[in-house]
C-alpha cells in the first residue's frame, strides 16, 4: 500500500530540496534538460535507504529526476519494497501521472513485478525477490501524463534496472561421476583428463571464480600419483603407471568459488587403467628341430611358443615373429596363432635337397604394440631393446623327384615333307636328385603318328613324311607328348611338350572347290561362278590362274571363261545345251606354276518351273501295293521272258570275227558326252551262226538260268526282311531281280 500524508513529501518541501541540493551539494548536467543529483533522502512507507544516490539517465528535453534503483538478488523484503522516486518538472505547472511499463511489468519475463503505487509522485515498487541468474537486468519505461487528457508531456525516460548479485551459486560439475581409460604408457606432460565446472553467478566476478582441487585419491599412494591444476582443471599423473600393480583409481575433485561465503560441490573421477607393453615375450625353448621333405609344401612344421606377462588378447601381448636369418629365397613362412599366441612355421616353396641337408632359421619376436620403458618417471617410447630370438633346424629329408624336362615346351622348325627315318631333334629330361636315376622316354601324345623316341636316350625322329596340311596340324604346328619316367622309389614321370612348326612346301595344286554343277534347261548362258582352292599357303597358292583345256576337240566353240578373282573365275557357255551331262576341262596354276587338271561335272536338265529339275521316273520309287508272292510271280515271268529274247538275240548273231559287235560313239559328238544311247545297229547284224554254235548256246543259257534262279531267290528272301519295314507292305523291286541276274554274267 502506498504510504500516508503525513509521510509523504509535498510539493513545496520537494522543490525546496532540490534547490538546496544544486546549492550545497554536487551537481553535474547533462545538456541543458537534465540534472541528476546524489544524496537526495527519500521518505516511504517502507524502509528508505538514504545512501541512494541520482544517477545521470538520457538526455530529454525536460528534465527527470530519479533517485538510482539498485536491487540485490534475492532480497527478503518486507514487499511490496520502494525501491525509488521520479521527478519531472512538468509536474510544477501542471497535474501530472507518472506510468511504467517494458520488461517486469507488462511484458515477459514476469507481469507485475514492478510498479508505480503513487502516480503522481513516481514511487517504484517491487514486489517480490529476484533472481538475477534469471534476469540480470530489466530495461524499464518511465512517463509522464497530463492526469486529465492523458497526453504525454515528455520523451520517455527508459532506465535500466540492474539486479546486484550475490553468491548464491556454487560451481557445477558437468556430471558427477566420470569414467574414464588410461594408457599405462602414458606421457604424465600430457593430461589425463580435464574437469569442468561452472558457476552461474555474475561473470568475472568472485562469486563466479573457480578453483579445483584433489579431495582424496584411492588407492592412496605416496607419493600421489594423480595432481590437478588448480585453475583449468587439468588432471595429470605425477610418475609411470603400473598396470601390474594398480589399475583402477578413484579421484575426488572439489570446484570451490571465490565468493563469499565460497561455494561448492564435488565430482569423482573412476580411472580405469590399460595395459600396455612393457614386457616383451619369452620364447620357452632355446632351439626348435624339424625333419621336412623336400620338393614339397607343408603347414606348421613347428609351433614356437612364448610367454608375456602383459594382458592377454591385447596388443600388447599378441606376438609377432620375423625369419631374421636363412629364408633368403623365401622357403618359409611363420604367422601367429590368434588363440594360442604361438609362432606357426610353414614352408611355402618346396625345399631343393643338397648337400648338407641343414637349414638354420634364426627367428625373433616382438609385440604388435611398441615397447616401452619408465625412466627416471618418464615413459620412454624411442628406446631399441634386443628382441627375444630362437634357433630354428630344419632339416631336409630327399625324396625321389619326377624327371624335369628343359624347356618343358620345346618349340622346334622343320618344313613339311621330311621323309621316314629323320632325326628331328633330341628331347633330354634331368634328374634333380642327387642319386642320379635312369630315365625312359615315351610318346604319348602323337595324333598323325609321325614320330618314334628312342627309349634312353630321348632321340626323336621322323616315322611318316610331316604333312603340313594334315589335319591334325593346328596353325602349321604339330603337338607331340613326352614321357620321362625314372626308376626310383616310386617311379615318377615327368612330361615334356614338343610344339613342331612345320613350314610350308608347294606340294599341293589346286583344285576345284566343287567338281559339278546342275543347271535348268535355257539358263545355260551364265557366267557361272567357278571356286578353287590349294592345301598350300602363301606363296604357294593363289592367285590363281585359269584356263580351259583343249584336250576336247571343239571346247573353244563350248565353254569361255571370263574375268577371274585370287581364287574364283566365270564361266560361260556359248549354246544351248540340251539336258545331259557334260564336261568342262579345266587347267589351274598356282602363284608358283604348280597346276593341276580339273575337270568340272556340268549336268543339263529339264526345269519345268524354271528352278527345280525335272524327277525321271523311276520304277523304283513307285510303290506297289502287292504282296510278296504277287511280285514274284511277275518277277520270273520277266525273266522267262528275258531268256527268250537272249535266245533269239544270241540265235540271231553270226559267230564270224568280222561281224561287228560294238559301235563307237561319232566322233562328231566331240566333248558333249550323251548318255543312254542306245545302238541303231544291233539287230541289223546278219545271222552267221550254225546249229552246232546254238546248241552250245543253248547249254549256256540253261546254265545261266539255274544260276539266276538262286541269286533270284536269295534276292526275294533278303527282300522280304527288308519289307516288313515298309509301310505299303511286301515289294520286290524288278531292278533286285534283274541285278541278280546280271551278276552270273
Amino acid at each position: 500500500m502506498p504510504a500516508s500524508p503525513q509521510n509523504k513529501w509535498g510539493s513545496t518541501t520537494a522543490r525546496f530540496l532540490l534547490a538546496v541540493l544544486a546549492i550545497h551539494n554536487f551537481h553535474y548536467t547533462l545538456g541543458n534538460d537534465i540534472i541528476v543529483h546524489k544524496d537526495q533522502p527519500k521518505r516511504s512507507k517502507q524502509d528508505w535507504d538514504p545512501s541512494s544516490s541520482l544517477h545521470p539517465l538520457r538526455r530529454t528535453k525536460r528534465r527527470w529526476v530519479i533517485t538510482t534503483i539498485e536491487l540485490e538478488e534475492e532480497s527478503r523484503g518486507p514487499f511490496p519494497k520502494m525501491i525509488g522516486e521520479l521527478f519531472n518538472k512538468a509536474s510544477q505547472n501542471t497535474s501530472i501521472k507518472y506510468s511504467i511499463s517494458g520488461p517486469g511489468v507488462d511484458e515477459f519475463p514476469e507481469y507485475g513485478l514492478f510498479s508505480i503505487e503513487d502516480d503522481a509522485r513516481g514511487l517504484v515498487y517491487v514486489h517480490h525477490s529476484i533472481d538475477r541468474e534469471r534476469m540480470p537486468s530489466f530495461p524499464i519505461r518511465f512517463d509522464v501524463h497530463n492526469r486529465k487528457t492523458g497526453a504525454i508531456l515528455d520523451n520517455s525516460l527508459f532506465f535500466n534496472i540492474q539486479i546486484k548479485d550475490i553468491n548464491d551459486n556454487a560451481p557445477e560439475f558437468l556430471q558427477k561421476e566420470f569414467y574414464i581409460n588410461i594408457k599405462e604408457n602414458h606421457n604424465k606432460k600430457e593430461p589425463v583428463f580435464k574437469v569442468i565446472a561452472v558457476d552461474k553467478d555474475q561473470e568475472d566476478t568472485a562469486n563466479s571464480e573457480v578453483v579445483f582441487c584433489l579431495v582424496s585419491q584411492t588407492p592412496e599412494l605416496k607419493p600421489p600419483l594423480f595432481t590437478i591444476d588448480s585453475t583449468s582443471g587439468l588432471i595429470y599423473i605425477t610418475q609411470c603407471l603400473d598396470y601390474e600393480t594398480n589399475r583402477n583409481f578413484r579421484l575426488v575433485i572439489r570446484a570451490s568459488d571465490r565468493g563469499s561465503p565460497s561455494l561448492s560441490s564435488t565430482a569423482t573421477i573412476n580411472i580405469s587403467m590399460e595395459d600396455s607393453n612393457n614386457n616383451l615375450p619369452v620364447f620357452t625353448q632355446e632351439n626348435y628341430y624339424a625333419d621336412v621333405p623336400e620338393g614339397k609344401t607343408k603347414d606348421k612344421i613347428l609351433h614356437l611358443k612364448v610367454e608375456d606377462k602383459d594382458s592377454p588378447n591385447t596388443p600388447a601381448w599378441r606376438a609377432e615373429y620375423t625369419i631374421k636369418k636363412g629364408n633368403e629365397k623365401g622357403n618359409f613362412a611363420i604367422v601367429t596363432d590368434p588363440k594360442t599366441n604361438e609362432g606357426v612355421l610353414s614352408i611355402i616353396k618346396p625345399l631343393v635337397y643338397s648337400t648338407p641337408s641343414e637349414r638354420r632359421l634364426l627367428i625373433v619376436v616382438k609385440n604388435e604394440e611398441s615397447f616401452f620403458i619408465c625412466q627416471r618417471g618418464f615413459v620412454n617410447m624411442n628406446g631399441s631393446p634386443q628382441l627375444p630370438e630362437v634357433s630354428v633346424s630344419i632339416n631336409i629329408t630327399d625324396e625321389n623327384n619326377a624327371p624335369q624336362f628343359n624347356p618343358p615346351i620345346l618349340k622346334l622348325s622343320q618344313q613339311e615333307g621330311v621323309m621316314s627315318g629323320t632325326k628331328l631333334v633330341q628331347y633330354e629330361a634331368q634328374d634333380p636328385d642327387t642319386g642320379r636315376h635312369k630315365i625312359k622316354y615315351k610318346v604319348v601324345s602323337d595324333p598323325a603318328g609321325w614320330v618314334t623316341i628312342d627309349e634312353n636316350s630321348g632321340i626323336v625322329t621322323a616315322a611318316k613324311t610331316l604333312d603340313r596340311e594334315s589335319p591334325f596340324v593346328n596353325n602349321n604346328t604339330y603337338t607331340i607328348v613326352i614321357h620321362a619316367t625314372d626308376d626310383g622309389f616310386p617311379p615318377l614321370t615327368g612330361t615334356g611338350t614338343i610344339q613342331l612348326y612345320l613350314s610350308d612346301l608347294n606340294d599341293n595344286a589346286p583344285m576345284l572347290v566343287t567338281t559339278s554343277l546342275t543347271i535348268c534347261e535355257g539358263n545355260e548362258m551364265g557366267p557361272f561362278h567357278i571356286e578353287a582352292e590349294d592345301k598350300d599357303s602363301y606363296p604357294y597358292t593363289e592367285p590363281f590362274m585359269f584356263q580351259l583345256e583343249d584336250a576336247l576337240e571343239g571346247t573353244e566353240k563350248l565353254w569361255r571363261l571370263g574375268k577371274s578373282t585370287d581364287n574364283a573365275v566365270e564361266l560361260f557357255i556359248l549354246q544351248r545345251l540340251p539336258p545331259g551331262e557334260y564336261f568342262v576341262p579345266f587347267l589351274i596354276r598356282d602363284l608358283q606354276g604348280f597346276s593341276r587338271q580339273e575337270t568340272l561335272d556340268l549336268q543339263v536338265c529339264s526345269c519345268p518351273n524354271g528352278v527345280t529339275c525335272e524327277q525321271h521316273y523311276s520304277l523304283k520309287n513307285v510303290s506297289l501295293s502287292l504282296s510278296g508272292g504277287a511280285v514274284g510271280i511277275i518277277m520270273v515271268a520277266f525273266l522267262l521272258l528275258s531268256l527268250g529274247l537272249a535266245f533269239l538275240l544270241c540265235s540271231c548273231i553270226s559267230e564270224a570275227k568280222e561281224a561287228p559287235t560294238f559301235i563307237p560313239y561319232e566322233a562328231g559328238n566331240q566333248s558333249l558326252i550323251h548318255y543312254n544311247e542306245e545302238s541303231e545297229h544291233v539287230l541289223n547284224v546278219p545271222d552267221s551262226g550254225n546249229q552246232g554254235t546254238a546248241s552250245s548256246v543253248y547249254e549256256k543259257i540253261a546254265k545261266e538260268k539255274q544260276q539266276a534262279l538262286k541269286n533270284i531267290s536269295a534276292v526275294m528272301q533278303m527282300n522280304s526282311i527288308e519289307n516288313q519295314q515298309h509301310p505299303n507292305g511286301n515289294v520286290t523291286s524288278p531292278f533286285n531281280i534283274i541285278k541278280a541276274w546280271t551278276q552270273v554274267r
